[in-house]
């Protein structure tokens, strides 16, 4: 850390110092006993401004108290049933660990589908994966490696990519905000895969837009990635789709479910949602367990995240005419414009 940096942290520190205790307290989740390189992930997101920094965190612990997210996991999604249609409908999960013990997050972009739940739904389970991750996963990583691993590396499957994912960007523009605002600088590396044409036109636009500390962690890589990702991680870590051309975001894998992460059949979803039950029950004498969707304060989609969002719609309905789809792109509209 050089002299700059720990200057900023100093003041960062001074400043925290000041809040109120309930922030204190959840900010201890946030940490996990790791403070100063939590600062220091929010003075990334500032590009260094100790003061912006410092908003951005105090806005980040306020919305995680009003939205109880330090309970969110002990609000498992039930019944069961309900859970099984949102991870079939939401592509999402741990496959592994690279070589250096970071997380491998798999996203199944192109196949994700979010329509078998409402809005709420996905949206806790993907808060409940980020706080899963970020107290229980980075933490024993760290206590493997022996050394503090506090991000992830992420690899976005574009298999099944569709004009009809337009019908998806508003949850995911309010999904990015939430990661964007209250889990800044997560992850190291996000690894673009199985990349079909109309991913292509989009990134030739949006790739100007977005900041330069963002596009140096985008790498889009050629078929499925297999051999690039196998410098950074072991074969048993790749992501199903990456493992022989043209496997893509299947729901099955060469051992049935064994090796899908996305499938609520495999090991880490089962070890997620089973740890979301005991921490239910742990708390069942203090409230009754509820059916229902744990709800959360949405945040505003910032200027870039709009442009951006924009952007993509319009691409979408380019590529759709050049291709004769101008009628089944009708009704198809961003943010409910």
């Amino acid at each position: 850390m050089g002299i700059a940096n720990k200057e900023a942290i100093k003041q960062f520190q001074l400043l925290m110092e000041e809040v109120d205790e309930p922030l204190k307290n959840t900010f201890e989740n946030v940490h996990q006993g790791y403070p100063d390189e939590t600062l220091m992930r929010f003075l990334k997101a500032r590009d260094g401004n100790v003061g912006k920094a410092h908003k951005m965190l105090i806005d980040c612990l306020q919305w995680r108290i009003q939205s109880e997210i330090d309970n969110i996991l002990a609000k498992p999604i039930i019944p069961t049933d309900l859970y099984r249609v949102v991870r079939d409908s939401q592509l999402m999960g741990l496959s592994g660990y690279s070589k250096e013990g970071l997380p491998v997050i798999a996203v199944g972009l192109g196949l994700s589908t979010y329509d078998k739940a409402s809005v709420n739904y996905y949206v806790q389970s993907h808060i409940q994966m980020n706080e899963y991750r970020d107290r229980v996963v980075l933490p024993s990583a760290t206590k493997k490696y022996g050394q503090y691993i506090g991000t992830c590396v992420k690899v976005l499957d574009m298999t099944g990519l569709r004009l009809s994912a337009l019908n998806q960007i508003k949850l995911l523009t309010v999904i990015s905000t939430i990661d964007d605002l209250n889990y800044p600088e997560k992850t190291d590396t996000y690894y673009v895969v199985n990349v079909p044409y109309i991913f292509s036109a989009c990134w030739k636009v949006v790739k100007p837009l977005l900041q330069e500390r963002t596009r140096r962690k985008i790498q889009v890589l050629q078929g499925c990635g297999r051999d690039e990702l196998l410098k950074i991680m072991d074969y048993a870590s790749l992501p199903h789709f990456c493992r022989k051309e043209g496997s893509g975001s299947s729901r099955h894998s060469e051992n049935g479910h064994t090796n899908n992460c996305f499938s609520f059949d495999h090991p880490f979803h089962q070890e997620l949602y089973n740890f979301v039950k005991q921490q239910a029950v742990r708390r069942e004498s203090i409230a009754p367990l509820k059916q229902g969707s744990f709800h959360v304060n949405f945040p505003e989609t910032d200027h870039e995240g709009a442009e951006i969002a924009k952007t993509i719609e319009t691409e979408f309905h380019k590529f759709g005419n050049q291709n004769g789809l101008t009628k089944s792109l009708n009704g198809l509209r961003v943010n409910g414009a």
